[in-house]
């Protein structure tokens, strides 16, 4: 049996990922992978996801230059969520981790103070100097 196989797939052919930070254990976002994007992030050794917006395989850093490198690929209990252990990799000109379009560390920036979303998290780059 393919290790693919294991996984159970939702009726688009997708499974929910999640990366988290190898060395801090932050969780840094989450995304959708199909088989190609596992598959690819399995041989790569680097995130590699399904972007539903745009209908094709998004290598993460691909336009921002802030890879992921993969140190784990876990599979839940249940066969339906994975789990990346990653090194988030800043550009080799600034060496941020950055896993967030916002221009943040983690995309989980956001946390309830009595009834409002507030942000807890600096903005490391300004989001248009990252994505031009």
């Amino acid at each position: 049996m393919d290790w693919l196989d294991r996984i159970k797939w939702d009726r688009d052919g997708l499974v929910p990922v999640i990366a988290q930070e190898h060395r801090t254990g932050d969780v840094l976002m989450f995304a959708w992978m199909n088989r190609q994007a596992l598959a690819a992030t399995a041989e790569r050794g680097q995130a590699v996801y399904w972007s539903r917006s745009r209908q094709r395989l998004w290598h993460k850093g691909e336009e921002s230059g802030h890879f992921q490198r993969v140190h784990e690929i876990r599979l839940d209990c249940d066969n339906d969520v994975v789990l990346l252990k990653v090194d988030q990799l800043g550009r080799a000109d600034d060496q941020s981790a950055i896993a967030c379009h916002t221009g943040r560390h983690s995309c989980f920036f956001q946390r309830l103070e009595q009834g409002a979303w507030q942000d807890v998290d600096p903005m490391l780059q300004d989001p248009e100097s990252i994505y031009k």
